[in-house]
């Protein structure tokens, strides 16, 4: 499928009460159709796996290509140089998770950016370090114990960090972690419990949530 005419399509299913509803989620609606992900989702499958057709989508700015660039991009065509400069042009939570839970999480590289973008300034880049953690928790079924323990202390040195999207996604990537398995699940209670003596609120309010879900029988 050409790039002109998956924009037909988007064009087609816009919906422009979506597009304003989409500033109370803390999304930009200036860009957008208003499309949801279900529907990207089917165009994803009518178009298949297109790195040349994922680049134009991207480029083009618009909310709803974005998402479906990450829907269609082939990960093993994707470069370190790629998913930097896709994690600097986010600007919203969603086009940030969606990108890693569809693409970067499948990449060769993605543990390695998972810690590197959480020394990011930036808030959705630093956020895009734990939204990675999160989905490799879930996706990659091949993982040892061993590569999720290693994100604990980065947790940990975040849960001070209060913006919001920040600390969602800390919050996101503890408890994605602990839900992987019985031992992991032990490790990050143990790590929620720590997170909770820090003198912090966004610590404070992380080991919390993260607890509730955690701890429930």
């Amino acid at each position: 499928m050409e790039y002109e005419e998956v924009v037909a399509r988007l064009k087609s299913l816009s919906n422009p009460a979506a597009v304003a509803g989409m500033a109370r989620f803390g999304i930009h609606p200036e860009h957008a159709f208003g499309v949801s992900i279900p529907a990207l989702r089917k165009i994803a499958r009518l178009t298949g796996k297109d790195h040349r057709l994922a680049q134009k989508l991207w480029s083009s700015g618009i909310h709803e290509e974005r998402i479906l660039a990450s829907m269609v991009d082939a990960p093993e065509l994707v470069t370190e140089r790629q998913m930097d400069a896709w994690a600097k042009d986010f600007d919203s939570w969603d086009i940030c998770d969606q990108c890693c839970s569809n693409l970067f999480d499948k990449t060769r590289v993605a543990y390695k950016k998972a810690f590197l973008w959480t020394t990011s300034k930036e808030e959705f880049v630093k956020r895009a370090g734990f939204a990675l953690m999160a989905a490799l928790s879930v996706h990659d079924k091949k993982a040892s114990d061993n590569q999720f323990i290693r994100f604990f202390p980065v947790i940990k040195r975040a849960s001070t960090d209060e913006r919001n999207f920040v600390k969602k996604a800390v919050n996101w990537s503890l408890r994605q972690i602990g839900k992987r398995n019985a031992n992991l699940k032990r490790l990050a209670i143990k790590t929620a419990r720590e997170i909770r003596k820090v003198d912090s609120k966004s610590a404070r309010w992380i080991a919390a949530d993260a607890l509730r879900e955690l701890e429930r029988k």
